[in-house]
């Protein structure tokens, strides 16, 4: 593996991360790096570079995060502002910029632009606007992972000798969580009026092609619900303000992201489409499974604890269901170890039965080793 010719290393006290971009997941996955860059250099200040105001409410809880700049969306729009802004970041001279992007143009402008002793990003060309440019191969597949691979390559270290990453996180604090689990109480009692074996979230939006029929979503939710006639099911209602279960289950709204992944932390599974309010649901610390069927899952799936992504293909939603039954069974087992032959048993029995089977079995291998 590269190195590079010279460690970043020890006098690194303010630090700038450019990472323009206004969408909640991608910002999620910002999270890594800033746990990564609190671990490597505890004595330093961290500014970030976003778009849009939600960085503002996925930052708030990390202790070395000073400011947060958030540039306005469509800048081009509004001019003056963005300027301002810009040459607001331009007074200060940190000692290292960090742009995580791999092919983001507009990041390495701003790269460029700001001032700092050590750039550090992606390029496979010379570039005078990094003094550390990481080949690309380093980078990875895992978007949250590229850039905590950049920053450990940055200072020396030996990447395969790694084998974990920091999970994304949104530092909740106990207020929060007091109030997420009060509203989530009020909203969650089981079909038979009894104390819910377990809380299920379920988010069933997502962007463009990565959304599930309502009629899949149906098919999906009749087959999990049969399997599981004592939990609680809690529909996360999208931004739009409707709801894609038909209604079917009592459901959560919020614009605000904070007062979400609240309720989300509150939850013993959560189960959702590729999207924002997926990595929302790893931040909130509640296991999660991602499904797949447009996007690279390699690339965005949930990854630490129990958390897990599932290809679906074109698997219908009671096929789907049934893969994700064998993983529920192993990874939360009704709360018995997953090692319990009887849990073992019926998650093996399921995936006998679904339409590929070694694909879920793969599934199932990440989330009974994390």
């Amino acid at each position: 593996m590269t190195t590079p010719d010279s460690i970043i290393g020890h006098g690194i006290y303010r630090i700038l991360v450019c990472r323009p971009n206004h969408r909640l997941g991608n910002t999620l996955l910002l999270t890594p790096l800033i746990a990564e860059l609190q671990a490597l250099y505890r004595g330093a200040e961290i500014d970030i570079v976003s778009e849009g105001d939600i960085a503002h409410d996925v930052f708030k809880g990390f202790f070395s995060v000073r400011q947060v700049f958030c540039l306005p969306r469509r800048g081009f729009k509004h001019p003056l502002a963005f300027l301002r802004m810009i040459l607001r970041i331009r007074r200060t001279h940190y000692d290292l910029i960090v742009d995580p992007s791999v092919r983001s143009g507009f990041a390495r402008t701003l790269t460029r632009i700001f001032r700092g002793r050590y750039k550090l990003g992606f390029s496979d060309a010379p570039t005078k606007a990094l003094t550390h440019a990481a080949p690309r191969a380093v980078a990875g597949r895992h978007m949250a992972k590229r850039p905590v691979n950049l920053v450990r390559w940055a200072s020396g270290a030996d990447l395969s000798a790694f084998r974990s990453y920091p999970t994304l996180a949104i530092h909740l604090s106990e207020d929060e969580r007091s109030e997420g689990r009060e509203a989530l109480a009020a909203l969650t009692t089981s079909r038979h009026g009894a104390q819910p074996t377990f809380r299920i979230g379920i988010f069933g939006n997502a962007t463009g092609a990565k959304r599930y029929s309502t009629e899949w979503w149906a098919d999906f939710m009749a087959t999990l619900c049969a399997a599981h006639p004592m939990a609680s099911v809690l529909e996360i209602i999208p931004a739009h303000g409707h709801s894609m279960l038909r209604e079917a289950w009592p459901g959560y709204y919020s614009s605000d992201i904070r007062r979400m992944a609240a309720v989300l932390g509150g939850l013993d599974l959560f189960i959702t489409a590729d999207c924002g309010v997926m990595h929302l649901g790893v931040a909130a610390g509640v296991p999660t499974i991602g499904l797949f069927h447009v996007t690279a899952s390699d690339v965005y799936t949930p990854y630490g604890g129990h958390n897990a992504g599932l290809d679906t293909g074109t698997c219908s939603g009671r096929d789907t269901a049934r893969h994700v039954l064998g993983m529920i069974e192993i990874s939360l087992g009704h709360g018995r170890a997953a090692s319990d032959p009887v849990v073992t048993e019926r998650a093996t029995n399921r995936l006998a039965a679904s339409p590929n089977p070694d694909s879920a079995k793969k599934q199932i291998d990440k989330v009974r080793h994390p």
